[in-house]
């Protein structure tokens, strides 16, 4: 009886404060999606604008819903396997009670599955930046429909599901290095080497046509990323949340740095989109670490990825893929060296005892890491690639190449973000001009 007594005394109990930090977070994860929209909007020619933000947005609708369908039981329900989850109380979400707490933490279940549904709508939308131009929306709007149920779902499992094997092996992930940028790294170079390039890849000029849109979205998508990493304790009782909080400031500002060194020395210039792709890839790659290294450990995290994918855009060019806004070269190598990096960072002062090779800890933690990433990095590809492949030769995932270079935005949306028309003026003068100011303003457009 003492021991119950106990344990009663010892059960977690629901914490507002925890439960408002978490809402909070789960809304500033929301905002990143249309964030990244914003981002690639920015990115992309005029004629492919719309097509562009459509991309991420949608994922807004099929995500949510699934999540709510299936998702989420899936991710999170009971292991089967070590592979994949299954509550059937949670299909619908039909059988949770508003108090219910989530296993072993201070707020509700539904706190919890709608942090989470904002990681599982964000991850699909990253991999539609590579795909920029020539992708049907139909096409794309199935293919986020069975990626995340086959991809994205399991692999949430494997990370962060109580029995998921890299959960139980003990590979850190704290926000979703190899679940959310890995994996949709990994997708994207499947997807691209099946639909191929766009017309005119290393020909055409295709120059952003927004920078400050590029700027603004990641303006928008790093202040969203605080409630992304941050967030992903749970509650802040023990400062570890605090930690990952300043750890993703620190290696943002580091990476956005070291990107523009390298852009200096080997381009000649700093450019604006070379400041929002280095911080990009600093927020990638902390999110796997932050909760696990110290500040100082977080500016060589963020330094080295800032300079690796700096270096890493370019392979495009001389593989000859067409990873239209750097995907790869942001998401996929950031995710992968943000990961790989605790092995050699981690404290063991953070979210765990756990300790990297520059603070006595050996390769093993190292090793684990090695295995969570390519896991998912090889699982992500195989059958990412086999989903686009069948889609591909079904209902086809590219638009016609007329409607490519005309403007994928008229083809599949029948807008266009820009409305010129009444840019050079608008209806016929009622005023009378001067014979001799005509005169001279001729002689002026013919000069």
């Amino acid at each position: 009886m003492a021991a119950a007594i106990t344990l009663a005394a010892d059960a977690p109990t629901l914490s507002s404060a925890n439960t408002g930090f978490m809402l909070i977070c789960s809304a500033l994860v929301m905002l990143m999606t249309p964030a990244l929209a914003f981002f690639y909007g920015g990115m992309v020619r005029v004629k492919s604008t719309l097509n562009m933000l459509m991309m991420s947005f949608i994922s807004l609708g099929i995500v949510t819903i699934l999540w709510v369908l299936y998702g989420f039981s899936l991710a999170f329900g009971t292991d089967s396997g070590s592979i994949i989850g299954w509550n059937s109380d949670w299909v619908g979400l039909s059988d949770i009670g508003l108090t219910e707490l989530w296993d072993g933490y201070t707020i509700p279940v539904f706190v919890f599955l709608v942090f989470q549904m904002m990681f599982a709508i964000l991850t699909p939308a990253l991999i539609s930046g590579a795909l920029a131009d020539r992708v049907k929306f139909s096409a794309w709007a199935l293919f986020i429909a069975l990626w995340v149920t086959v991809v994205y779902f399991p692999v949430a499992h494997w990370v962060w599901g109580a029995g998921g094997w890299a959960f139980e092996l003990g590979v850190i992930d704290f926000a979703g290095g190899t679940a959310v940028h890995i994996n949709a790294g990994a997708a994207a170079l499947g997807v691209i080497l099946v639909i191929g390039k766009r017309v005119g890849f290393k020909k055409d000029p295709m120059r952003p046509h927004s920078l400050p849109l590029v700027m603004l979205g990641a303006g928008l998508l790093w202040f969203g990323w605080f409630g992304f990493n941050a967030g992903s304790w749970l509650g802040n009782d023990d400062g570890v949340g605090a930690l990952m909080f300043v750890n993703t400031q620190v290696a943002t500002a580091a990476a956005m740095l070291a990107w523009l060194v390298y852009e200096k020395i080997r381009h000649g210039a700093f450019t604006t989109l070379g400041a929002a792709s280095g911080a990009v890839a600093g927020l990638v790659a902390i999110t796997p670490a932050g909760g696990a290294v110290s500040p100082l450990g977080a500016i060589a995290v963020g330094a080295i990825a800032g300079l690796l994918c700096a270096m890493a855009v370019g392979l495009k060019y001389k593989f000859n893929y067409d990873d239209s806004l750097d995907v790869i070269g942001v998401h996929l190598v950031g995710g992968v060296v943000g990961s790989l990096l605790i092995g050699f960072f981690a404290t063991g002062k953070g979210q765990s005892d756990v300790a990297g090779l520059f603070y006595g800890g050996g390769l093993d933690q190292f090793w684990k890491q090695c295995a969570g990433v390519f896991a998912v990095l090889a699982y992500s590809l195989v059958v990412s690639a086999i989903l686009a492949f069948v889609l591909h030769k079904t209902i086809g995932m590219r638009v016609s190449e007329d409607e490519e270079v005309a403007g994928i935005d008229q083809a599949e949306h029948a807008e266009t973000a820009y409305d010129f028309s009444g840019a050079g003026g608008g209806a016929a003068r009622t005023t009378a001009v001067p014979a001799s100011v005509a005169d001279t303003a001729s002689k002026k457009v013919d000069a």
